[in-house]
């Protein structure tokens, strides 16, 4: 299925999708309960729609993401067609963006890759009017 083939108030959507734009997460409440909603932007080669993440999936997705929406719902809202994981269905990040390995450092600061210089085990006193603005 390609984004163009999505119709409103539609459920059983299986797509790949590229995540090209992520909003801020905001908090709700509804029913005593708390959570997080945040809306993305994604695309495939037919076009580009909205997509809800609620939850745990915003922490899982980011920009640049490869993802594959199984069992998705589509919805719309003051006319414009949004697609999220409604109450059956699940994101599955099939390919991760450049640079967003857990723990992965990027920089171009010889310094920060430079092995810790060896001190002596004795600290130097510091004079503490050297601080004073």
């Amino acid at each position: 299925m390609e984004i163009k083939d999505i119709k409103a108030n539609s459920g059983n959507i299986d797509v790949v999708l590229h995540v090209v734009e992520k909003e801020a997460p905001r908090t709700f409440e509804k029913f005593g309960k708390k959570g997080r909603v945040c809306n993305a932007q994604v695309k495939d080669k037919s076009g580009q729609m909205k997509l809800t993440l609620w939850n745990e999936d915003i922490d899982k997705v980011n920009i640049g993401d490869k993802i594959h929406l199984q069992n998705g719902w589509c919805s719309e809202f003051k006319g414009e067609k949004q697609l999220s994981t409604g109450k059956f269905g699940k994101i599955e990040i099939v390919e991760k963006a450049a640079g967003q390995n857990p723990g992965e450092v990027l920089s171009n600061d010889p310094e920060v890759f430079a092995p810790p210089e060896e001190t002596d085990d004795e600290t130097t006193p510091v004079d503490e009017e050297e601080f004073i603005e």
